[in-house]
């Protein structure tokens, strides 16, 4: 693999970062299973690795830190913090000192680790102040348990209001956004990433497969809609103008694949990793034959002409499914630009 550049740091990171939001409960419960994955991944050149704390409530963390035991200098290590871990407790979450200096020492228990390559907020809060945030990330950056710190699905004027505070109050900066970006959902193109590329962040970006609408698993004649519990349903109602329209897209796209010799899912993730302002894109695999598949991805260039017939289909700037951008990045969205976010209050 050809690693790139982790925006301004001078580490360097490969094209696919292996995602562990599947490895336990929420998706493959089979421990040893998961961590051959993960072996298998570090050994096909991927050396960036990207977790959370409530990835099946902390069990992704601890099998990660399992798998990584002998390797750990070796991957470039990044989890997050910010969901709840308890629903009972209102502040078992968020972005304040008092979570983040606690959540931290979980992490880093369950991570078997004495440092995280890369702490990121795991999403925006309106109601914490981001110098709270990035205060005490960066006490933990000066005292070493922490490396780097980065954001996710942050719209571009938090991108923007956070590097300000940074600058402003000599705080350590977010080197790195965690967007999700898509064929299929190209909203992030706009504005998020030229804000990234205009500070010269990372960008780390997650569902490269637009949650499984990419991989061919769905198509304009099967049977059954997808279904999932960890998703908003409006992503995946198959009766909505909007999913018919990103079925239309699939279809254009499994044929252009076909035409290129290709997959549907390595054209999916090619393009996401060709964009200029792409560090790396997020697979979360659950299975090794899923790995497997994403894996020739990273060496694919895809020519000017493929790209404009890509465009064709789903122009740039375009998210076709307006709530697939509400998932996280919820200011995105033109009725949250409309009303302002009234959850705040």
């Amino acid at each position: 693999m050809q690693y790139r550049p982790l925006g301004r740091t001078g580490v360097r990171v490969s094209p696919l970062c292996l995602g562990a939001m599947m490895f336990g409960p929420w998706g493959n419960s089979d421990r040893r299973d998961s961590i051959r994955i993960i072996h298998a991944a570090l050994e096909a050149g991927i050396n960036f690795v990207d977790t959370a704390d409530v990835y099946s409530g902390g069990i992704s963390e601890e099998i990660v830190g399992e798998a990584l035991k002998g390797r750990r200098d070796d991957v470039v290590l990044a989890t997050k913090f910010f969901m709840p871990m308890d629903e009972d407790e209102p502040n078992h979450r968020g972005g304040s000192r008092r979570w983040i200096i606690r959540e931290v020492e979980n992490s880093l228990r369950r991570l078997g680790t004495d440092h995280i390559d890369l702490y990121q907020v795991h999403r925006p809060s309106p109601d914490t102040d981001v110098e709270e945030t990035l205060g005490a990330l960066s006490d933990l950056v000066h005292q070493g348990k922490v490396r780097y710190i980065g954001s996710s699905s942050y719209a571009a004027s938090q991108i923007v209001e956070a590097q300000w505070a940074s600058r402003a109050r000599n705080l350590e900066r977010f080197v790195t956004e965690q967007p999700p970006y898509s064929i299929l959902v190209r909203g992030i193109e706009a504005d998020v990433l030229p804000t990234i590329q205009r500070h010269g962040m990372g960008a780390l970006s997650y569902s490269p497969l637009s949650g499984g609408w990419l991989s061919g698993r769905w198509r304009k004649d099967a049977a059954s809609s997808p279904t999932s519990s960890a998703r908003p349903s409006a992503r995946f109602d198959m009766s909505t103008p909007a999913n018919q329209r990103k079925l239309d897209a699939v279809e254009d796209l499994a044929q252009l694949a076909e035409q290129t010799g290709i997959s549907l899912i390595e054209l999916a993730i090619a393009f996401v990793i060709n964009h200029p302002a792409i560090t790396s894109a997020i697979v979360g695999p659950r299975t090794m034959e899923q790995l497997e598949s994403y894996l020739p991805a990273a060496d694919l260039t895809l020519s000017p002409d493929l790209l404009d017939r890509i465009d064709q289909i789903v122009a740039p700037g375009v998210t076709i499914n307006p709530d697939d951008n509400s998932y996280g990045a919820h200011e995105l969205t033109p009725s949250a630009r409309r009303r302002g976010d009234r959850s705040a209050g």
